[in-house]
């Protein structure tokens, strides 16, 4: 059987484990971690100058070291940039796997939105990245990762004999939700800060109704809809039962999701996180489709989804907490079933400040969100080096840093930001960046040594932090 991307991930794990066993006697010596200038793959002034700004306010000199690390590690390693058909195009790999996923190639670039104004080349990159994402929503909106070469096969091991209706340029055909609300969050974060059309052309807006128009199928009113999946798998969350078209349903007015954005497949297919996502997401289309192009008609389309599925939120999402309250569920069936949980990828319940779905200080949020940090959660992992929220994908007590980074900028007091900064300190395993996930007990036995997404979350927090807290960043972590 061919081996799949866990099978896959774990080798890559035991690999960098290998390789960073050497590094972690010397990394005390706090050497850069990054490529040389001349074999980095893209450069920004303001990005170098950024760097500089932040680690002057970071006292301590590891986490400084991680920073420098982490913060350009997408623009290093993971960007492709060139022209296509006389435009820019940009390309961005996930770090150790050749393709690019929507979901992570728009979270990748999130940390250096705020400086797109500030350099041409930089502006460049975003405009290009948000062509080649309306390009792969065109070849087929229920892909989650793409190809660079829009008419290859996919080269990647686990998707070559799945059964669903492969199309050239696509990696891996899981229909995840979030992958359509990621571009659709980056096209509105560009045009917010620059007000400028150059990317919303015809190609742009094709795309984006064909995303609503994705959206508005998975809602299943009338029949199953055109999607289903199937892979032989060792995992059974690699797969769909029923044929390919996952578990039953009653119709209620909620987008099917027939995979987390972890790449996991739902127990139950009305994903709340990625519901809620959508909500938010269709009304920020919105504005971009009348500020940029005058196109009323597609703005209120998305508006009218984005109320329709948040009335259903409201009636059918909300579970007990155990304590007398509500909070959201994690998936729900539609029939009254439902489980509460949360996945250290994002969207997830955790995430859905850090997305700005909601308000951080959001009453249903907070309790949302310290439920999910707790034993009721099953992916919630507490060891002997930290606190975190893992999830199926690689097991049972492995914690993923996005997940202590994201608690970190949920968090109201500096006690929590302080403790979640040592964890991401002190389980690194000597490398100098975040990992997919590491062992609870032993930093050591982590996964993926190269995953952009982690460190660009990463830099994120640290860059917030230097904007709105540098009080904690100035003392002892």
């Amino acid at each position: 059987m061919t081996p799949n991307r866990r099978q896959i991930m774990a080798g890559a794990g035991a690999a960098a484990l290998t390789a960073a066993m050497p590094r972690m006697a010397s990394a005390a010596a706090f050497v850069s971690k990054r490529p040389s200038p001349a074999k980095r793959n893209f450069t920004s002034p303001a990005i170098e100058a950024e760097i500089v700004r932040v680690k002057r306010a970071i006292a301590d000199p590891e986490l400084a070291w991680l920073f420098e690390n982490c913060y350009p590690n997408t623009l290093d390693t993971t960007v492709q940039t060139g022209m296509l058909e006389g435009q820019p195009d940009t390309f961005v790999i996930t770090g150790d796997i050749e393709a690019m996923w929507l979901r992570d190639s728009s979270a990748q670039v999130q940390p250096y939105i705020h400086l797109v104004d500030k350099d041409p080349k930089l502006k460049r990159l975003f405009q290009g990245l948000i062509q080649r994402q309306a390009r792969c929503i065109l070849i087929d909106p229920y892909a989650n990762a793409f190809d660079k070469d829009p008419t290859a096969p996919s080269k990647l091991e686990w998707s070559e004999t799945d059964k669903t209706d492969m199309k050239p340029g696509v990696a891996e055909r899981k229909w995840e939700i979030d992958s359509l609300c990621y571009p659709m969050r980056l096209s509105h974060e560009y045009w917010t800060r620059t007000r400028d059309k150059t990317p919303f052309d015809d190609r742009w807006s094709a795309a984006m109704k064909l995303a609503v128009q994705t959206f508005r199928e998975q809602q299943r009113k009338e029949d199953r809809g055109p999607y289903h999946f199937q892979r032989q798998a060792f995992s059974p969350t690699d797969t769909l039962m029923l044929g390919g078209y996952g578990r039953p349903t009653k119709k209620i007015g909620l987008i099917h999701s027939m995979f987390r954005p972890s790449d996991d497949a739902c127990l139950y297919p009305f994903l709340i996180p990625s519901n809620l996502f959508a909500v938010s997401v269709l009304r920020r289309i919105a504005e971009v489709h009348r500020g940029a192009r005058g196109d009323e008609g597609a703005a209120r389309e998305a508006e009218a989804l984005a109320q329709e599925v948040e009335g259903a939120l409201r009636d059918h999402a909300l579970i007990p907490d155990g304590k007398g309250g509500q909070v959201w569920a994690y998936e729900i069936d539609g029939m009254g079933n439902w489980v509460f949980m949360d996945d250290a990828n994002v969207p997830s319940l955790s995430g859905l400040a850090l997305l700005g779905v909601v308000d951080k200080d959001d009453a249903l949020f907070r309790r949302t969100a310290d439920l999910a940090w707790s034993d009721r959660n099953p992916y919630f992992f507490a060891g002997k080096a930290a606190e975190g929220i893992g999830g199926p994908h690689i097991g049972l007590d492995m914690i993923w840093p996005m997940s202590i980074i994201t608690h970190a900028m949920n968090a109201r007091d500096d006690a929590t930001i302080r403790q979640c900064l040592h964890w991401l300190k002190t389980t690194h395993a000597g490398t100098g960046f975040m990992h997919e996930s590491f062992n609870k007990d032993d930093p050591a036995n982590f996964t993926r040594s190269w995953f952009a997404w982690a460190n660009a979350l990463f830099g994120q927090l640290i860059v917030q932090l230097a904007d709105t807290r540098p009080d904690i960043l100035a003392g002892k972590i």
